[in-house]
């Protein structure tokens, strides 16, 4: 607004009194004068009047000069500009990172409300600065802290943004690595169980058969009492049966026959 009020050679109002004829000498040069300030006044307040907001343009428009109404809005702004300093150190002294959040980004964040404290007049120096990162870092950090609160050599602030940076990136990747094991880990378990779900329990007497698959069973190369046949034993004949009294008889006169011719032949 002071720059538009400038262009229009008006800002000068803002801090003029209002000029005032004397005794005895109002003429017409005098009182003409006072009515081009006047005019002029006029365009300034009104100029200033017009870029306030709605409600604001209610509370101001009874001032009668350009003067009284920048005085009046130049205490009320800087009393607010003193609470907004107040309020931008709260920010920062409360301000704290979390394990949740990248480091980066809060780093960031943090910069930020130093940059508006540097805007508002309240310098910082390199070295605080650098210091309150580092103890402002989340508590999943704090080993990393410990070594940089231990490191003689000075830093800036941007040379501290590139170490954390590389942290960050390092941290990531062991997490990512470690994640990935873990699945790895956790599919091998799970198919070693599914394995042994579906392999059958042997039983001794399963054990037993087992051990005997693979043998050969020798063939049978007498007679059979059953046909008289070679080559397998009576009770694998496919022939009927015959009977056992009439087979025994057949025997036993077969015998007694050897006999018989035995002794005559002596």
């Amino acid at each position: 607004m002071l720059f538009y009020l400038t262009t229009l050679n008006l800002a000068r109002f803002l801090s003029e009194e209002v000029p005032t004829l004397k005794e005895g000498g109002q003429n017409a040069e005098s009182v003409s004068a006072v009515e081009a300030w006047n005019h002029s006044d006029f365009l300034c307040r009104n100029y200033v009047l017009n870029g306030l907001a709605d409600a604001l343009y209610n509370v101001f428009c009874e001032k009668k000069t350009a003067k009284e109404l920048w005085v009046s809005l130049d205490r009320k702004y800087k009393t607010e500009d003193a609470g907004a300093k107040k309020f931008l150190v709260g920010r920062f002294l409360d301000f704290k990172m979390l394990d949740s959040k990248p480091v980066i980004s809060q780093v960031q964040e943090l910069q930020l409300i130093l940059h508006d404290i540097h805007a508002e007049g309240m310098t910082l120096s390199e070295s605080f600065q650098v210091a309150a990162i580092i103890e402002k870092l989340p508590p999943a950090w704090k080993d990393f802290k410990n070594y940089l609160k231990h490191k003689r050599k000075e830093m800036n602030v941007e040379e501290l943004i590139v170490r954390l940076r590389i942290e960050e990136d390092n941290r990531n990747i062991e997490r990512r690595l470690f994640t990935l094991n873990v699945a790895k880990a956790n599919v091998v378990e799970h198919g070693d169980k599914y394995n042994a779900k579906r392999k059958p329990r042997s039983s001794g007497k399963d054990s037993k058969l087992g051990a005997k698959k693979g043998t050969f069973k020798k063939k049978f190369v007498g007679k059979c009492y059953n046909c008289d046949g070679m080559g397998h034993k009576a009770s694998d004949c496919k022939k009927p049966k015959r009977a056992r009294e009439a087979n025994t008889v057949d025997d036993i006169s077969h015998d007694v026959s050897k006999i018989s011719v035995q002794l005559f032949l002596r």
